[in-house]
């Protein structure tokens, strides 16, 4: 299956997406499985798509989180950060690399 194909089946499912829509779960879908011809079964399909919306919602929530902390500590003084500060960039970091992760396929930090 190609992502014309995979496309297609989206659409087909879920004829009101756009087009960005259909491209996002095109690249997150075929960065999740290993072999994409499992996703021309429709039950199959269904899941994987269930499954990533859930990771993506997952991972959406975490970076509005993270924004609004990363937000308060940047209107804080860098030069007197107290270790729950550091945590709280290390953590970003951690949800960045989350979300990065989803859209190229692969692990990219481990913190």
């Amino acid at each position: 299956m190609n992502c014309a194909e995979l496309a297609q089946q989206i659409q087909r499912l879920q004829p009101e997406a756009g087009v960005r829509d259909v491209a996002r779960l095109c690249l997150l879908l075929s960065n999740t499985m290993e072999d994409v011809k499992v996703l021309a079964d429709d039950k199959k399909l269904r899941n994987a798509w269930r499954e990533m919306s859930l990771k993506l919602q997952l991972a959406t929530d975490q970076h509005a989180a993270m924004t609004d902390e990363l937000e308060q500590l940047a209107r804080s003084d860098p030069k007197r950060f107290a270790p729950e500060q550091i945590w709280v960039l290390i953590r970003a970091i951690k949800v960045q690399s989350q979300i990065l992760e989803l859209y190229v396929g692969e692990s990219m930090v481990d913190v």
